[in-house]
């Protein structure tokens, strides 16, 4: 297995460049830029860490993004805000999209300090009604999502398990109100105008902040240095193509911003190379979807398409991740004509065009 190391390597290689390659400990802070700090929360997962970053301003800090909602998570934060970020009260969270390990802690925060809560509307009320599904088995339309997608008996099984361990169990109860950035919004955070710009495909509304003057990128999940975004369809929107929002979302952003930025995504390290590695997302959709097309010769299900998708085996942990990629770039192969899906007995199979 490739370590941390080699993965940064094969980055640099690529033309991507890393200047600071060693994460913060646990509890501590990098600062990235005059005034603006790098953390690192635990994540109780494969991918086990999230960024989060703290941005001086006059009134106090604004973290950007905020870790799920786990007991480690927490103590990170506190030994956090009485460490490296005491002495100055928090002002603003801001939260880049409504995935749990960024706004998982953003309601015990604002309950803790204070703070206003900014982010997307979709972000804010998406987050918000995810709460509302605490589920002790999945629902009848989630059962009915994953069989149709290829699920036996032992995924099923782990489905059910893993229920109890949905999204409001990992995201602490949000405040009443929030304050609402969109497309096109300036925010002045510590001397800086952040312009907002909104990608789609990981996460609908998901907000980039771009500081022009000092060429800084604030990107969430949108563009990632060494993994690929997650882009996933779920029981919620089974017929979506979020790949080709999201492919959509990566010519507008290599569009609209300069090669000249330092990036500060929410996982991995903060880089440089920002045209090249969009342009890197753009040609792997693009080759999985070719190889995928030339896989559907023969009909296959959601989860028959994993060897093609994929270079690692799927367990247990990655496989919630890896069906619903594969749904998405199925969707998004009948979405453009390449592909079409029959259903037999409930279960889909897609075929190529």
């Amino acid at each position: 297995m490739k370590t941390r190391a080699d993965k940064i390597r094969e980055a640099e290689a690529a033309g991507l460049s890393f200047p600071f390659p060693d994460p913060p400990a646990k509890g501590a802070a990098i600062e990235v830029a005059p005034g603006i700090h790098w953390l690192r929360l635990p994540l109780p997962m494969a991918l086990d860490h999230v960024n989060v970053y703290a941005l001086e301003d006059e009134d106090g800090w604004t973290l950007v993004d905020t870790g799920m909602d786990t007991p480690p998570a927490r103590e990170a934060w506190e030994a956090a805000l009485t460490g490296p970020l005491a002495g100055r009260g928090v002002a603003r969270i801001l939260v880049t999209h409504f995935h749990p390990d960024h706004i998982g802690l953003a309601g015990w925060l604002v309950e803790r300090t204070g703070a206003v809560l900014v982010t997307t509307r979709t972000s804010f009320f998406g987050a918000k009604s995810l709460q509302l599904d605490r589920w002790d088995e999945p629902p009848a339309g989630a059962v009915a999502f994953y069989r149709a997608a290829g699920y036996g008996e032992a995924e099923m099984a782990v489905l059910r398990a893993r229920a109890k361990f949905g999204f409001a169990r990992v995201c602490a109860p949000l405040p009443i109100g929030f304050r609402r950035i969109a497309e096109g919004d300036t925010v002045r955070i510590g001397g800086r105008d952040w312009r907002v710009l909104v990608g789609h495909g990981h996460a609908a509304e998901h907000a980039v902040l771009w500081c022009a003057a000092d060429g800084l990128v604030l990107a969430g999940d949108q563009v990632l240095p060494r993994i690929t975004s997650n882009i996933g369809v779920y029981p919620t929107e089974p017929e979506g193509d979020p790949l080709g929002d999201f492919l959509d979302s990566c010519v507008a952003l290599r569009a609209a911003l300069p090669e000249d930025v330092l990036v500060l995504p929410g996982h991995n390290e903060p880089f440089s190379g920002l045209p090249i590695r969009l342009g890197q997302l753009i040609a792997h959709h693009a080759a999985s979807l070719d190889a995928l097309h030339g896989a559907l010769a023969t009909p296959r299900t959601a989860m028959e398409c994993f060897d093609v998708l994929f270079d690692r085996e799927i367990g247990d942990g990655l496989r919630g991740f890896a069906i619903v990629e594969a749904i998405a770039h199925l969707n998004h192969l009948c979405a453009s004509g390449r592909a079409e899906r029959k259903t037999t007995g409930g279960v889909h199979r897609y075929s190529a065009i």
